[in-house]
């Protein structure tokens, strides 16, 4: 967040302090410094620049279509160009992300998440008003980025690591200990720690490499202050420890003053006027003498609460090395688990989360803690479950796995995790307490140690049965090495969401397992050239859905010693926004299977054998799919940006909040959504009211068919050519040679339209 109005004070009234650099030119000079000693370190070949991963997100997403779940290859085209452009300047890059939400800084965190719910419920009023994407207004990221970004740089040999306190401090002190060229972010905090460059990622310019260097010490010549002060001034400004409120009487008393002997300051804008004030206030205060005797003045008008608040924010700057340091107020808590598990797996959770290399273990088992942020989910639309509810059975399955081995099975002492979930309802005033469940295995719940350290065949058929376990997906443990890993998962996914979600339909099946299987085939650019007539909100909440799915998958993979390689699971391996919304429309206007299929017999024949293992498994549950198409209406016109509230609300009778919830497996107790007879009753009352009447087409019979010309034609990009001969179907390996491998099994498809 940052110290309030200092990034301002800097663009705005102190633009000697703003220095625009050729970084390649900067690397350069920098090199020639560490030649000659000048540095602290010696173990680095290039120059290195320590890259903010959260501030970099919205600049990094730059393709075109955000809305239906991302845009994942083309994402991962400009990763790989980004870096490119750096390692070809001999800049070398190491990444930070935030790894964890200190308590400390909870209310920020759940301030920020209130206001962006608000920008998504307008984006789906505007998508159920227009039928398209909104503006750069509403934008928000793709579900997932920030986690799926990790893996994705690490797999383009780029280090990373995630932190387990403050992430600015960590990227902050990594970079003064290996005397970094700079820090790449935006966050104003970076002016205040006393360590590397700060840069600007929101002025770079990747094709020039130039951008914004912020002089910390131009900026104390400015302001009449040392570089050690400016701690005690972002405390006094308002920053994450200390509330911008809690200091107003200070800031008031400043300005007063400072107004009062420099009447010519009311010129200037407030904003500008209110950091000046604070620093020379900061400044009359701050004797030598006092500076050598404590973090800050004594003479600063504070009661002692506020004063102890004061010293925890001036602190919360102070890197290793620096004078007034104590160890004790940057350890890492204690553990809640650790009579749960052993040191050895305490010690591994840590170390995967700290390279990236992990994904909902260390949350777990050494914070006892998990949040999630916001989703793109519509509050009005009381059909669909929010994911935290469609994934709370299987999280608590996660959780089992991890905590509960050699448990009894009595409900005493049964430990819980403290979840920060965001979805509509939920006020986050404070956290859910989701307890552990265990898994449904064979005999006694495995070793954790054993699944992690253990070898051998036995091994890793319990690996994977533990993993499948997690979504009630035993039975798809033959397909293991018959069809792609990342098929597979897509799988054991949209059976999850079918088991737990009783409103999703054939259609949405069908639109789920035929993007995840065409995908394979599509190349970025074949990727953007989708056209999509228009834009369905339930299809932007179920790409969302499937997304979120993704990361459970991940850390369930993890909390089972990995049977499948992590980068199977990447949403650029089975998910394509576009593509699945492409696919959804198709799905519910009775396209034909093999139009589905982009008329490839391979690929029809794997879609329909994936179908066929899904509909077997969700019967043997109790869960029947029924068809429903159901499209919503199409606007032949573009409508504007959003400009008010959308006052409709989706039929469906009483809202999912008011029916209550599901809190873990549906097939037991809690008036579930299956005992309550909702997958049972009339199919039409599921139906939207809205009916897409697009040129050409019409209802007849009850079902939706389209014109020859109309949708279907615009699915690539422009007229289809039927006559084609189908494309060979290939499956991408996930082994050493990272190339793309025959999959010829289901290659004798049946009769079409089937």
């Amino acid at each position: 967040m940052g110290v309030k109005g200092l990034q301002y004070f800097m663009d705005c009234c102190c633009p000697g302090a703003c220095v625009t650099v050729n970084l390649r030119e900067m690397a350069r000079q920098h090199a020639d410094k560490s030649q000659q000693g000048f540095t602290t370190t010696a173990n680095t070949t290039n120059p290195t620049i320590v890259v903010d991963g959260m501030a970099c997100l919205r600049h990094w997403y730059s393709c075109k279509d955000w809305i239906c779940g991302g845009q994942w290859r083309e994402y991962m085209d400009v990763l790989k160009r980004w870096v490119e452009a750096f390692t070809s300047a001999g800049i070398r890059l190491v990444f930070f992300f935030d790894g964890v939400v200190e308590e400390k800084k909870r209310q920020a965190w759940v301030k920020r998440r209130r206001r962006v719910n608000r920008d998504v419920s307008k984006m789906f009023r505007h998508v159920k008003a227009y039928g398209e994407q909104p503006g750069r207004e509403l934008f928000c990221l793709p579900s997932g980025l920030a986690s799926f970004t990790r893996f994705a740089l690490s797999s383009l040999g780029q280090e990373v690591f995630c932190s387990v306190q403050e992430a600015d401090y960590e990227i902050a002190s990594y970079a003064r200990q290996h005397g970094s060229m700079g820090i790449l972010g935006q966050d104003s905090d970076f002016i205040i720690y006393d360590s590397a460059p700060y840069l600007s990622v929101a002025k770079l310019r990747i094709d020039s490499l130039t951008t914004v260097l912020y002089d910390r010490q131009r900026l104390c010549q400015t302001i009449g202050l040392a570089v050690t002060q400016l701690p005690l001034l972002a405390c006094l400004l308002g920053n994450d420890v200390v509330s911008e409120e809690r200091m107003q009487h200070v800031r008031n008393n400043a300005m007063e003053t400072y107004r009062t002997n420099d009447p010519a300051s009311h010129s200037g804008a407030p904003q500008g006027q209110m950091v000046l004030a604070v620093s020379h206030l900061v400044c009359s205060l701050w004797s030598r003498e006092e500076q050598q005797t404590g973090l800050i003045p004594q003479s600063l008008d504070l009661s002692a609460p506020q004063k102890e608040l004061v010293k925890k924010g001036v602190r919360s700057y102070l890197l290793p090395g620096q004078e007034g340091l104590q160890q004790g107020d940057i350890s890492v808590p204690p553990c809640g688990f650790e009579k749960h598990v052993s040191p050895e797996i305490l010690k591994a959770c840590r170390e995967k989360h700290v390279a990236a290399e992990g994904y909902m273990v260390y949350s777990v088992v050494c914070e006892g803690v998990i949040e999630c942020s916001n989703t793109l989910e519509d509050e009005e639309d009381a059909e669909l479950q929010p994911q935290a509810l469609v994934y709370k059975p299987c999280r608590q399955r996660i959780y089992g796995l991890l905590l509960l081995q050699g448990h009894d099975g009595s409900s005493d002492d049964l430990p819980a995790i403290k979840e920060w979930f965001v979805y509509p309802g939920n006020p986050l005033k404070e956290p859910e307490i989701v307890p552990a469940v265990p898994n449904s295995l064979p005999g006694d719940q495995p070793s954790l140690d054993s699944l992690w350290f253990g070898s051998g065949s036995e091994v890793s058929a319990l690996r994977l049965t533990c993993f499948l376990s997690i979504f009630d997906c035993q039975e798809f443990s033959e397909l293991h090495g018959a069809i792609e890993d990342s098929l597979l998962a897509a799988l054991c996914l949209v059976t999850h969401i079918v088991l737990q979600g009783q409103t999703l339909s054939q259609e949405d099946v069908d639109a789920y397992l035929s993007q995840a299987v065409c995908l394979r085939l599509k190349s970025p650019k074949e990727l953007q050239q989708i056209k999509l007539p228009f834009l369905s909100s339930r299809a932007v909440q179920l790409g969302s859905l499937y997304i979120r799915g993704l990361s459970h998958l991940l850390g369930a993979n993890c909390a089972s010693g990995c049977p499948l390689p992590n980068a199977a699971l990447m949403p650029w391996h089975s998910f394509d926004g576009r593509l699945f919304h492409s696919k959804y429309l198709l799905a519910h206007s009775g396209t034909e299977k093999s139009v589905l299929l982009d008329s490839d017999s391979s690929c029809l024949s794997l879609f329909l054998h994936l179908r066929e293992k899904l509909t077997e498994t969700c019967r043997k549950q109790g869960r029947v799919l029924q068809s429903r198409p159901r499209v919503t209406e199409h606007k032949t016109t573009p409508g504007p940006r959003y400009r008010g509230r959308h006052t409709g609300r989706p039929p469906g009778g009483e809202n999912w909040r008011e029916r209550g919830e599901t809190t873990g497996d549906h097939r037991h107790g809690g008036g579930g959504w299956r005992e309550r007879g909702e997958a049972r009753g009339d199919p039409r009352e599921y139906e939207n009211s809205e009916r897409l009447w697009d040129r050409g087409g019409g209802m007849r019979g009850g079902h939706f068919h389209p014109h020859p010309h109309s949708y279907s034609n615009w699915h690539d990009g422009g007229p289809q050519n039927w006559s084609r001969p189908p494309r060979q179907s290939r499956g991408r390996s996930y082994g050493n040679t990272g190339r793309y491998q025959l999959a010829p099994r289901w290659s004798q498809p049946p009769a079409p339209g089937t």
